[in-house]
């Protein structure tokens, strides 16, 4: 979509339910739609949500390998009770080749932040990368939230990704906690409180994969 184009379905959608914008999005998919998750908290509304639309659609699901207990049991869970269609890509590198070589996840602070990104790049950024080219998403919905972080703030429902090269739909972009909590509370679905991205680190920073330096380390990879 242009620029232009994607400017209009931010004005069309904006007061649309995330029933009818992942419908909208679905449709602009030619059947090349796919949702992305984390399983971290609220994650279960999106999948919920694109689930009821497409039952079927592709759910691409980076395992980095350092996801909590309760983060792995939540996501059996919801494959189960969802009925997920799970894509899942895993680095090339093991948690435990990672550790011996880099020391493990590096420690979330400032000091570290060349050493998280690092991390990012090859437990996350590349298995995603993986993910993207083999799926091949004309359209991708994620669980993208304007509260999340400064860096989304200046983001919309709609946006294209130059990291990957798709359109990005955020069907809850607009959307509180208070909703999120009220709409997983309304249909009797779980939430996981335990989650931990090394990755991300904190609330407030990017992995990479929504960030322009993600797009720099995706572009290095594919040189290399």
């Amino acid at each position: 979509m242009t620029p232009d184009k994607i400017a209009q379905a931010n004005v069309d959608l904006r007061e649309k339910s995330p029933e009818e914008i992942i419908g909208w999005a679905i449709a602009q998919a030619a059947g090349r739609a796919i949702v992305s998750t984390n399983f971290r908290p609220y994650e279960a509304v999106v999948l919920h949500l694109a689930t009821q639309v497409q039952p079927d659609i592709p759910v691409l699901w980076v395992d980095h390998g350092y996801n909590r207990p309760a983060t792995y049991r939540h996501a059996e869970e919801l494959k189960s009770l969802l009925h997920l269609n799970i894509k899942p890509f895993v680095p090339r590198m093991t948690t435990a080749h990672y550790d011996a070589i880099h020391g493990g996840a590096p420690e979330p602070t400032p000091e570290n932040e060349e050493r998280i990104k690092a991390f990012s790049t090859v437990m996350k950024l590349e298995p995603f990368q993986r993910g993207m080219k083999e799926l091949a998403p004309s359209v991708w919905i994620t669980a993208l939230r304007k509260v999340q972080n400064p860096n989304r703030a200046g983001l919309d429902i709609v946006s294209h990704d130059a990291n990957f090269g798709s359109l990005k739909v955020s069907p809850v972009f607009y959307w509180t906690d208070k909703d999120m909590h009220e709409y997983l509370t309304a249909r009797g679905l779980p939430n996981e409180w335990d989650y931990f991205d090394p990755a991300k680190a904190d609330e407030k920073r990017e992995c990479g994969l929504h960030a322009s330096w993600g797009g720099a380390a995706v572009a290095a990879g594919d040189r290399s």
